[in-house]
C-alpha cells in the first residue's frame, strides 16, 4: 500500500526530531564558519547567502522538491510529481487514526529532515563565490540548482526502497555504491559546483596577490563546532530510528572528525612550523565530510582511518587553487569536493561486513568489487553536477548577470548589496 500508514514509534520519532533539529542547525553554523573567513566588508553578505538557502529550498521541497526527490522512480533519474504534490500522502490520517510513515517515523517528519541536506547543500556552494556575486543572482542561482542538479541527484542516491512505491535511484538501487548520508548528493555536488561557478565568476580582486585573511577566527572555530555537533543529526539520523545502528554512526562521526582535525595539523606542523585554529577548524570539516558517506560502513578503526586520510588529503588539496589558479574563496573544493571523494572511494577499501552496511572492502577481503561502484557512482555525480551548473551559471551570466560591479567589490559588497555593515568602526555624535 502507497503511502504507508501506521502508528509511528515514540523513542524513534522522539530521536528524528532532535536530528532534524540539528540538521537544520547546520545552516547557520556554516553562515558562522563561513562569516568568519571572509573580509569584515564582506561577512553579512556571505551569512545571508547561507541563510537564504533555507527558505529557498523549503518553498521548492514543499511545492514539487520532495515530490521529485523522494516519488516514485521513473527509470532510476527522476521521482514522480504525481506522488507528493504540495506533501500530499505526507500528512493526515485515515479511518484507524493511522498517518503515514517511513519506515517506523512520521512521513512528514523525514520530509523536513531531508530538506535540511538540500538547505545546507545550496549554502555550501556559496564559500567558493564570496565577496564577488550579485545577492539577486544567488538566490536565482540557488533555487533553479536545487530544481535542477541536488533533486535528481538526491534521488539517485537517497530515493531506496521502502521509501517510494516502487524502487529507488540507480545509484542506490541498481549501481549499489554506498553513500549513507550524501558523499556524493551534498559534499562531492556541492564542490564540484561550487568550482565551476567560482570559474564562471572569475578571481576575485586583488587575489591572489592581495592577503585575504579570515577577518574572525572565532567566528570559524564556533562555526566548526556547531557544525560537529549538527553532524550527529545529519549522520546519525539518516539511520531513521534510535536503535544500534544510529549508535555505531555516531562514534564514527566523532572518530573521523577527530583523527582529521589532528591529520591536519600534524601536515601543517611540517610544512609550515605551526598548527592553526584557522587549520583545525577545516581539519575537522574534512573529515566529517568524509564519514558522511562511510559512517554506516566502517568501524571506528576504520572511521579514524577515513578521518585521518581526509585530513591529510585536504592539507595539501586547499593549495591546488594556487598553483592552479583558480579562485575557490572559503576552499569549497579543497575541502568538501576532495575529503568526499576521499570519503567515497574508502568505503571500497576498508569498509567492514561487522559495519551496519555489511559490505567488506578491498582490504577486510572484499575485493574491488565495492571500489569500482564508489567510483563509479563519483565520476557521474561530479560530471552531471559540473555540465548542469556551468549550463545555469552561463544562462545567468549573460542574462542579469553574475557578477557585483568593480567598486562594490572594492568598497566592500555587503553596503553595496545590502546597505549595512556588520561593525560599527566609527563613534556617533560630534
Amino acid at each position: 500500500m502507497f503511502p504507508t500508514y501506521g502508528i509511528p514509534d515514540g523513542a524513534d520519532t522522539a530521536w528524528m526530531l532532535v536530528a532534524f533539529a540539528l540538521v537544520l542547525l547546520m545552516t547557520p553554523a556554516l553562515a558562522l564558519f563561513y562569516g568568519g573567513m571572509v573580509r569584515s566588508k564582506s561577512v553579512l553578505n556571505m551569512m545571508m547567502m547561507c541563510l537564504s538557502a533555507i527558505p529557498i529550498v523549503w518553498i521548492i521541497w514543499v511545492v514539487v522538491g520532495y515530490s521529485l526527490a523522494f516519488g516514485t522512480d521513473h527509470g532510476g533519474l527522476i521521482g514522480s510529481f504525481a506522488s507528493f504534490p504540495g506533501l500530499e500522502h505526507t500528512f493526515g490520517t485515515n479511518a484507524d487514526s493511522e498517518i503515514p510513515l517511513v519506515g517506523t517515523i512520521p512521513a512528514i517528519l523525514f520530509v523536513a529532515f531531508q530538506a535540511g541536506f538540500a538547505m545546507v547543500t545550496v549554502a555550501l556552494i556559496a564559500g567558493a563565490v564570496a565577496d564577488r556575486m550579485r545577492f539577486v543572482a544567488w538566490l536565482l542561482f540557488a533555487a533553479v540548482w536545487s530544481v535542477l542538479v541536488y533533486i535528481p541527484i538526491a534521488h539517485w542516491v537517497f530515493s531506496a526502497p521502502g521509501l517510494t512505491e516502487e524502487h529507488g535511484g540507480w545509484i542506490v538501487s541498481h549501481l549499489k555504491a554506498i553513500d549513507f548520508a550524501g558523499g556524493t548528493a551534498v559534499e562531492i555536488n556541492s564542490g564540484a559546483s561550487a568550482l565551476v561557478l567560482a570559474l564562471l565568476l572569475g578571481r576575485r580582486r586583488g587575489w591572489p596577490k592581495d592577503p585575504m585573511r579570515p577577518h574572525n577566527l572565532p567566528f570559524v572555530m564556533l562555526g566548526a563546532g556547531l557544525l560537529w555537533f549538527g553532524w550527529f543529526g545529519f549522520n546519525a539520523g539518516s539511520v531513521l530510528a534510535a536503535n544500534g545502528a544510529a549508535a555505531i554512526v555516531a562514534v564514527n562521526t566523532l572518530g573521523a572528525g577527530a583523527a582529521s582535525m589532528v591529520s591536519w595539523l600534524v601536515v601543517e606542523q611540517v610544512r609550515h612550523g605551526r598548527p592553526t585554529s584557522f587549520g583545525a577548524a577545516s581539519g575537522v570539516v574534512a573529515g566529517l565530510v568524509a564519514i558522511t558517506p562511510s559512517c554506516s560502513a566502517v568501524t571506528p578503526i576504520g572511521a579514524l582511518a577515513v578521518g585521518a586520510v581526509a585530513g591529510a588529503v585536504s592539507s595539501y588539496a586547499i593549495e591546488l587553487k594556487f598553483r592552479w589558479r583558480y579562485d575557490d574563496s572559503l576552499d569549497v573544493v579543497g575541502v568538501h569536493f576532495v575529503s568526499g571523494v576521499v570519503g567515497m572511494l574508502m568505503i571500497g577499501l576498508v569498509a567492514s561486513s561487522t559495519a551496519p552496511a555489511g559490505v567488506d572492502g578491498l582490504f577486510y577481503g572484499g575485493g574491488v568489487d565495492q571500489l569500482w561502484r564508489q567510483a563509479v557512482a563519483v565520476v557521474a555525480v561530479f560530471a552531471y553536477a559540473v555540465v548542469v551548473t556551468g549550463v545555469i551559471g552561463l544562462a545567468l551570466k549573460y542574462t542579469i548577470g553574475l557578477r557585483a560591479d568593480r567598486q562594490h567589490e572594492v568598497d566592500g559588497i555587503d553596503d553595496a548589496q545590502h546597505a549595512e555593515s556588520a561593525y560599527d568602526f566609527f563613534t556617533s555624535g560630534r
